[in-house]
């Protein structure tokens, strides 16, 4: 497969991109890392052995406006809107699903702060408790 800067990404490559994110490794150290030039190098890498020839710009270009347009259709369906979809929208749900999302968590002093919780989980009483800042009792 040939493909140059400034070519659109073919159905086969978003795919073999997705394969690769999808691996757990993977999805670990993109989460949170700020600067991940080295893991799109890595990606870029694996994608050259599937016959995916992109550099870790492309790659990286291409997940941030992968995960945008997820989000955005995440959020039309949350909203009632079920009309938005995209391409991979559930292969990108089950790379995503389970990313751990910063919500401000309210402090006693009135303040707040980030914490770090699942998407689609619930949380527990105790977790609950430790997120308001009250010890759980022992």
């Amino acid at each position: 497969m040939e493909s140059g800067a400034g070519k659109h990404w073919t159905e086969e490559e978003v795919k073999a991109l997705l394969s690769v994110w999808s691996e757990k490794n993977i999805r670990k150290q993109l989460h949170g890392t700020l600067r991940n030039k080295g893991i799109f190098i890595y990606i870029a890498k694996r994608l050259q052995e599937l016959g995916v020839c992109r550099d870790w710009k492309q790659c990286r270009a291409k997940y941030k406006n992968l995960k945008y347009e997820y989000r955005t259709v995440k959020y039309a369906h949350n909203s009632g809107d079920v009309t938005k979809t995209m391409k991979f929208f559930h292969d990108l749900d089950a790379i995503l699903r389970y990313e751990p999302v910063t919500q401000l968590a309210a402090e006693e002093n009135g303040r707040c702060s980030a914490t770090e919780t699942q998407l689609n989980t619930s949380p527990t009483a105790e977790s609950t408790q430790v997120l308001a800042g009250v010890k759980a009792p022992a």
